[in-house]
């Protein structure tokens, strides 16, 4: 019996120890990462594959990238192609996206390509327009015989190039027709681009005194860049016009802010609580139960998605926002405003906060907002080396300025800059302002989904051209009886998209006065002569000539792709504009056409209604740009304020 007990222990502890070194063993293959980076998980893989596929759908997603994206990619910074030589227009080259294996897997998941969490939560985009916008013209609608014509032919020859860039891309994204796709590719990190200078169209738009692009040939796409691996980059028009899939219109965005206008991953937890903090706190409590009221008789219920809200949040705005001004920097590039030429909404914003005591205060404990006074236009002018093709000092002495400011204070660190905020018009600002600033509120013109734009945190800025120390004169337009033209577009031929509005559309028929540059005197007779106003992209998203279709009470008709309004988060662009997708350009006249007239005239009465909120005065006038301008950043700030 005692020889049995005794073999019996022994047994057992042999099995121990081969229980023991298989477990040791295992440890060993997971610590080193053999053979699968996840050893044990590796044995049940096959247990998650069913999952994986339900939450992940596989479509063609070509945003102007062609090459092919893996599933196990974590996350994709652009790199420039290595191939020499000068490319002296925007057609000669493509972005890459290159596997980044630096990145944190999470990271993957702000770029849309894996989206974990619960599928019930995953609610359909409503893609419902204005009912008026898809009427179909009844003959009772028409005063005279409508306008009768075929647009013209589509040249194969013009979009032949996306098809080489379809077939080559694939990437997992979650579908665009999910809100929280649709977020997620709102919010994504900016792919590293520069931005070509801006609209120099006609006489009426006064670019800046020194055009680096002219000079160097500055372009995207044509060179990478040493150090952090951002690049100057910009895809072709094919592979831009490819990024049909990627487009997020107007009645998407529109859809977003009247479900959940902020993101939950745009709300804030600074390191130290404050009494600032607590007042938006109670702010945004109000703003959120506004009683219905209309007795302003200057707001104009039709062109706000929700005017009671919009006043309620006006009027707490000029009760309680108080805003820092940090006095460093040097001058020109901070604190002197240029108030001239069509990146001068940064310069009449910076002019007339300064001199608006009501909203500013000296302690920057009693600060809700604090304003970074650069302006984008000098910061270029000045910084900038002609001929370097470089962002790198410019980012530099931003960066430099950023690290004073963080030294010397501590309230950026407090929020990481979330209640910083900064108004720039040029179209280098996004790009400027990329990593360091990434979490300030930025104003921007240039305000491009695709390039970074944080819907729910940043603010459109209306681009302005200003000619004189009065902006608000030479207004008005003729009445929709006298406007002879149907559609009306003048404007240099720099981008993709405005060569191809002519190919199809100059000089092919006579309601369509589409045209290259133009005499300044005979471009706003047509703007006022004319039904709809086409504000077609350039090099960027923005283009003056939205704000210029308001102030002649011309219907502004948007083709700019991935654009986000100025104003948005309170105005109903769709009562007052039309929104046409590039690919659609072909198409132009017959959607212009199929707009009942009673469907016109409700817009054209909406311009005039919305005019009010694009107009700059000497000072500043209750609703006009200045204070819309402001009411947006005030807006954005105190919906991140987590509750």
């Amino acid at each position: 019996m005692a020889v049995t007990d005794f073999l019996c222990r022994a047994e057992t502890r042999r099995v121990l120890w081969i229980m023991g070194g298989v477990f040791a063993f295992s440890i060993l293959f997971q610590f080193f990462e053999l053979p699968y980076g996840n050893f044990i998980g590796s044995l049940f893989s096959g247990l998650n594959f069913n999952r994986m596929n339900y939450v992940n759908t596989q479509i063609n997603f070509t945003g102007g990238f062609d090459e092919k994206i893996s599933r196990n990619d974590s996350g994709f910074p652009i790199e420039s192609e290595k191939s020499g030589g000068n490319h002296p227009d925007d057609s000669s080259r493509v972005e890459l996206l290159k596997p980044n294996t630096n990145l944190a897997p999470e990271r993957a998941i702000e770029f849309g390509n894996i989206f974990k969490g619960n599928n019930g939560n995953v609610a359909p985009m409503l893609d419902e327009q204005n009912k008026d916008d898809n009427i179909v013209p009844l003959a009772s609608d028409i005063e005279s015989p409508p306008l009768i014509s075929s647009p013209p032919q589509v040249d194969d020859n013009l979009i032949a190039p996306i098809a080489t860039q379809i077939d080559e891309v694939t990437v997992i994204v979650v579908p665009l027709n999910s809100t929280n796709a649709t977020t997620q590719l709102m919010n994504s990190p900016a792919p590293s681009v520069s931005h070509r200078h801006v609209d120099t169209d006609n006489s009426t738009a006064l670019a800046s005194s020194h055009n680096p692009n002219e000079a160097t040939g500055l372009v995207r796409n044509d060179h990478a860049l040493s150090g952090n691996g951002s690049t100057m980059t910009k895809s072709t028009p094919a592979a831009r016009k490819a990024s049909v899939e990627g487009v997020v219109s107007i009645s998407e965005m529109t859809n977003m802010l009247l479900r959940s206008s902020h993101p939950s991953n745009l709300l804030t937890n600074p390191m130290w609580s404050s009494a600032g903090d607590e007042e938006l706190l109670s702010v945004k409590s109000q703003i959120e139960t506004a009683p219905n009221n209309m007795s302003d008789l200057g707001l104009y219920a039709s062109v706000f998605h929700n005017v009671s809200k919009f006043k309620r949040s006006y009027e707490l705005m000029e009760h309680n926002l108080k805003i820092f001004i940090y006095k460093e920097g040097k001058r020109p590039i901070f604190h002197q405003p240029k108030l001239k030429g069509i990146y001068a909404s940064e310069g009449w914003f910076m002019k007339q906060l300064k001199a608006s005591k009501q909203f500013l205060t000296d302690d920057p404990n009693k600060a809700h907002l604090f304003y970074l006074p650069f302006s984008s236009q000098t910061l270029e002018e000045v910084v900038y080396v002609p001929g370097s093709r470089s962002f790198d000092k410019l980012k530099a002495f931003l960066n430099n300025y950023l690290d004073l400011i963080k030294g010397r204070y501590p309230f950026w660190n407090r929020t990481q800059g979330a209640d910083h905020f900064l108004v720039a018009c040029h179209d280098w600002a996004p790009e400027e302002t990329r990593r360091e600033m990434a979490n300030c509120i930025k104003s921007l013109c240039n305000a491009d989904l695709r390039e970074g734009f944080k819907f729910g945190k940043d603010a459109s800025l209306p681009e302005t051209n200003i000619v004189s120390t009065n902006p608000s004169i030479s207004l008005g337009g003729n009445r929709p009886s006298q406007r002879k033209f149907l559609a009306f577009f003048a404007g240099s031929m720099h981008g993709y998209v405005r060569p191809i509005l002519l190919k199809y559309w100059q000089n092919k028929d006579p309601m369509m006065k589409i045209f290259g540059r133009m005499d300044n005197h005979d471009y706003i007779l047509h703007m006022k002569s004319s039904k709809y106003c086409i504000c077609a992209r350039g090099h960027e998203v923005n283009s003056p000539r939205v704000v210029e279709s308001i102030s002649y009470q011309c219907v502004p008709v948007i083709i700019s792709d991935n654009f986000v309004p100025p104003f948005l988060e309170t105005l109903n662009w769709e009562t007052f504009a039309v929104f046409v997708q590039e690919k659609d350009i072909p198409n132009l006249k017959s959607i212009l056409e199929s707009i009942p007239l009673r469907r016109y005239l409700k817009l054209y009465n909406n311009v005039m209604k919305v005019q009010q909120h694009f107009l700059w005065h000497p000072e500043p006038v209750k609703y006009d740009t200045f204070y819309m301008i402001l009411h947006s950043i005030w807006y954005n700030r105190v919906f991140q304020i987590a509750s």
